[in-house]
């Protein structure tokens, strides 16, 4: 980086970053030392690194709820992951965190998610519970370390240390952190604790959505939630339709709501601890980053009634087993056969061992790839 373009970046840095954000200059690297950019701090080279891996524009085919052949208008795990790095930027934003560091490690939280969705995810952990285990965090861990191959000089993307550890350290109701390589003993930081909570505040606010455009929720089956109530009220809807145009209005309602009460609850937490730097935040018991106590008992009704009517409805759960048994017959038709693997994989056997190299290649799976290999192997009708 140029001295007057560091300068203007640094000069930015310090307006815009609070003392507890981290600012690209103080940035413990890269494990492969480069050079710095002309223009572009760090941060925001990792970002861009992660947009042009084949990794994340598989993300457009992984199943989010409902796989991809299934309509054009339900998310999948990449606008999941664009309305993530939405949400997070505007907490950043707001609360002083490093944006292009939040958004880095929004874009790639999911990137090591297996096709179709936690079902996936589950049925490669049963394949590898005598191998090492499965979890999507470790995988995109492995993802931006090792297996994207796009630089001369070194495997994986060599991302920024602080990046990393935002991956490492993502933790939501549904993912928890055991990675013990970054920094363990300390919390995560803030640009992490605000992609956690970007996360869960965008796939409550989507899964709801396409549920109501599904067609599988219902206006009668959510009028008893608390947080439709102060929706319903908060836009002056009386009901009892819900057009497209409603829906669009309670959605926003929803996502605006939440992220006030994390802005200003969070701040709140900062301004009570007296943090002054990002080692002070980090040894913190707790994090800051978070939603008041009436906003959780809120959520948490969502939650469980999203639990109930959407991911156990009976269009979901087949789907869902069908995933099961997919990847499951994949994985043991490959450990059977190696040979049926491309050759690109089979030459990864010798290193990585027969199940981490089936386990990765059925990872980076798109939900109609997994699909498609399944038919060609158990359809005879089908050629191979």
């Amino acid at each position: 980086m140029n001295y007057a373009s560091a300068l203007n970046t640094f000069r930015k840095e310090e307006v815009a970053i609070a003392p507890y954000g981290i600012r690209s200059k103080d940035s413990k690297g890269r494990q492969f030392p480069e050079e710095d950019h002309a223009f572009r701090s760090c941060f925001q080279r990792d970002k861009d690194r992660i947009i042009h891996t084949t990794s994340f524009r598989r993300l457009e085919y992984k199943t989010q709820v409902f796989i991809n052949d299934e309509g054009d208008y339900y998310r999948t795990r990449l606008t999941h992951t664009l309305e993530v790095a939405q949400i997070g930027r505007t907490l950043a934003r707001a609360l002083g965190g490093n944006e292009d560091l939040v958004e880095a490690i929004c874009l790639a939280h999911d990137m090591g998610h297996p096709p179709f969705g936690h079902s996936g995810e589950s049925a490669l952990a049963k394949m590898m519970v005598n191998s090492g285990s499965f979890n999507h965090n470790h995988q995109t861990l492995r993802i931006v370390t090792k297996l994207e191959k796009r630089y001369a000089d070194f495997d994986g993307l060599n991302l920024c240390y602080e990046t990393l550890e935002g991956i490492a350290k993502h933790e939501t109701e549904f993912n928890f952190s055991d990675l013990l390589d970054y920094n363990p003993d300390s919390r995560g930081h803030l640009e992490a604790q605000i992609a956690n909570v970007s996360d869960e505040i965008a796939y409550s606010a989507h899964d709801l959505d396409d549920g109501l455009r599904s067609g599988i929720i219902t206006v009668d089956m959510c009028e008893d939630l608390l947080i439709w109530k102060t929706i319903a009220e908060e836009i002056h809807w009386v009901g009892p339709k819900l057009a497209d145009l409603d829906r669009h209005r309670f959605i926003n309602a929803l996502i605006n709501l939440a992220v006030t009460d994390t802005f200003y609850t969070s701040q709140e937490k900062i301004t009570s601890a007296k943090i002054k730097s990002v080692d002070e935040l980090q040894r913190l018991p707790y994090n800051v980053v978070g939603n008041s106590e009436s906003w959780l008992i809120q959520n948490r009704e969502l939650k469980d009634f999203l639990f109930n009517n959407l991911y156990r409805h009976y269009r979901v759960v087949r789907m869902n087993l069908k995933a099961d048994m997919i990847i499951t017959r994949l994985f043991e038709a490959f450990r059977k056969e190696p040979s049926l693997l491309p050759k690109h994989i089979q030459t990864t056997i010798e290193e990585r061992g027969t199940d981490t190299a089936i386990c990765d290649y059925i990872a980076g799976m798109t939900d109609r790839y997994a699909i498609e290999q399944y038919q060609k192997l158990f359809e005879p009708s089908l050629l191979p």
